[in-house]
């Protein structure tokens, strides 16, 4: 559990709501009332950033909350989460889980993309005014994505006007150590110019698990053709990039991979885009 939700956690999981305006304004309120009681905390903002209706509860919807908290031993110290929440206007919960197939709703909730995330260094193939627009998340090394982001990237490549293909680099390092060096890796390798080199990431051959910065370069530069040295994944423009594919996947709540959006939506299929016209 993180820092954030340790310090927020309440007995939310019914109430009733306190007067306001609007339902945004009900949640932020409420929300608010209710972490300013910890006594940890010296101030707490919440702001509602976006609203999904549920299909399977006409009468609910899902509020997408950005939570700001101060610690009173460390005042300069800001702690900020985003959170899913679940109100009808006048209950709130936390989660809701499909009583028929168990599934949590919480997992199927995803903040939809902004300009801002349509980043022109992630832009990998086709024409940014492209009709449709593809934002992948991935980790080279995940069995699922080597299994599907290859093959998709490539229907996607054949059409450059129908499609602008946006990939973000997700490695997840605790389960596969390797990923960021392989990461760092192929953002220097496009720094350097290198063509093609999302597609060459996932022909590397290294067990998921090493940790040797020397051996994980070797088996991408035998796969990429390159000559990456570990200077090079060091490079500030290397870990600015880096950074920045984490803040966005941090932003839109990324948690697996392969993470698919197709014009702006997750899409949890990750096929519609061989649906689309």
């Amino acid at each position: 559990m993180s820092l954030m939700l340790k310090l927020l956690s309440t007995t939310l999981l019914l109430s009733s709501f306190l007067y306001a305006s609007t339902a945004s304004e009900k949640i932020e309120d409420f929300l608010e009332d209710k972490f300013s009681e910890n006594p940890r905390l010296k101030s707490v903002d919440v702001k509602v950033e976006d609203v999904t209706s549920l299909k399977q509860l006409p009468k609910w919807n899902a509020y997408i909350v950005n939570v700001k908290a101060v610690l009173k031993n460390k005042p300069k110290q800001v702690i900020r989460q985003k959170m899913i929440w679940f109100s009808n206007g006048q209950m709130i919960t936390k989660d809701l889980t499909d009583i028929n197939t168990g599934e949590t709703l919480v997992d199927k909730v995803k903040p939809t993309i902004k300009a801002r995330h349509y980043a022109k260094e992630n832009l990998i193939y086709g024409n940014a005014n492209a009709k449709h627009k593809i934002v992948i998340f991935s980790d080279p090394l995940c069995p699922f994505c080597r299994g599907f982001v290859p093959g998709a990237i490539k229907d996607m490549k054949k059409e450059p006007q129908k499609f602008a293909v946006y990939y973000y680099h997700f490695p997840l390092e605790r389960i596969h150590p390797a990923s960021a060096t392989l990461v760092k890796a192929a953002i220097a390798a496009e720094h350097q110019g290198v063509k093609d080199v999302v597609l060459k990431l996932y022909n590397v051959s290294v067990n998921p698990r090493e940790k040797n910065v020397k051996k994980i370069l070797e088996a991408f530069n035998k796969a990429e053709g390159t000559n990456i040295t570990p200077e090079d994944i060091q490079n500030p423009s290397v870990i600015k990039q880096f950074n920045h594919d984490r803040l966005v996947a941090t932003d839109l709540m990324v948690g697996g991979t392969p993470t698919v959006y197709l014009d702006g939506s997750v899409d949890n299929t990750k096929k519609k885009y061989l649906k689309v016209k």
